[in-house]
């Protein structure tokens, strides 16, 4: 895929592994599992958030920004992602999340907290009262004087999912190396951006495997609409072929609701911690490996990448996720 990279400010530490998952797959009895590591991005717990992160900051800076404005739950990975970033950029962070500070921090709130970032909560449960909270922020930084920057929540954007389109060939070459054809790919969807992205570099390198989302904050109609918007927009924005609706798969993987634990997820959560020593946090990874083994179950036609987004933060906040 030969095309005009945009702007990056470098973060993380690439290329992240590639790891077959033999006794997982000897367990459920599945063809071959692999790993792809980016929870081992090596950046401030930011999981996938550093790829996206090296070329939201890239454009901030090439555009003279001093503030970066997003925003999210008080659980977020992006958000406190976004606090690190600035912080090694030297701009400001201003987070805007939706509800009200909660009683009991999540680790990703106090890490945002420790970095210098401002919290603001809209004080509507509605994830939706952040996007008119960063355009209100960004109205009054700009009003005094700063250039602020926004980033939409889980830095879903084209230019986010860009960098999950510039990681495929990182991941042709590890699977070359590995002798893998894969069947599926698989990739935990909140925001949208991961599996939008990973859908247009496999699009635009003519790879003949499924991107499949696991979607765990929405449902499966507005995932796929949400995937399909991104994924052209990346596309375009990169110069690429553009999906169509019939190349957008979505499993549903929500369970119980956004941010709640499933039986599917936990279960999944035990079984690569006991087989791999992969730490999956409830709300996205868990999920993402339960939709994974709920399509082995109903036969895969061949082996299988996991990608593994991260959320660190998430798995130590839930204690008895991790109780028999």
């Amino acid at each position: 895929m030969a095309v005009s990279e945009p702007p990056r400010f470098p973060l993380a530490s690439l290329p992240t592994p590639l790891v077959p998952a033999r006794r997982l797959a000897d367990a459920i009895g599945s063809a071959p599992i692999l790993v792809k590591r980016d929870d081992l991005t090596g950046f401030a717990l930011a999981g996938n958030k550093a790829r996206k992160l090296e070329l939201l900051v890239g454009d901030a800076l090439a555009v003279g920004a001093d503030a970066l404005v997003t925003g999210g739950g008080a659980g977020s990975n992006h958000c406190q992602a976004t606090a690190a970033a600035a912080r090694v950029a030297g701009l400001a962070c201003v987070l805007v999340m939706y509800g009200r500070a909660p009683a009991r921090e999540h680790p990703n709130l106090r890490l945002a907290r420790a970095f210098g970032a401002e919290v603001r909560f809209t004080g509507d449960p509605d994830r939706r009262s952040v996007d008119r909270g960063l355009d209100a922020v960004a109205e009054e930084l700009a009003v005094a004087g700063r250039r602020p920057y926004v980033i939409p929540r889980g830095g879903a954007s084209a230019l986010g999912a860009a960098a999950y389109a510039l990681a495929v060939p990182e991941l042709v070459g590890q699977l070359a190396a590995e002798a893998v054809e894969p069947a599926v790919v698989i990739v935990a969807a909140g925001s949208c951006g991961t599996h939008a992205g990973l859908l247009a570099g496999t699009l635009a390198g003519g790879h003949p495997w499924r991107v499949v989302g696991a979607a765990v904050s929405r449902s499966v109609a507005e995932s796929r609409t949400r995937v399909l918007e991104l994924s052209r927009a990346c596309a375009e924005l990169l110069g690429t072929r553009a999906a169509i609706e019939g190349d957008v798969e979505v499993a549903d993987a929500i369970g119980p609701g956004y941010g709640v634990p499933s039986r599917a997820g936990v279960a999944a959560a035990r079984l690569g911690a006991r087989t791999e020593g992969l730490l999956l946090d409830p709300v996205f990874t868990a999920k993402a490996l339960g939709a994974l083994l709920a399509m082995v179950r109903e036969g895969l036609g061949g082996p299988a990448v996991f990608v593994h987004t991260g959320g660190v933060p998430s798995v130590l906040h839930e204690g008895g996720l991790w109780d028999a």
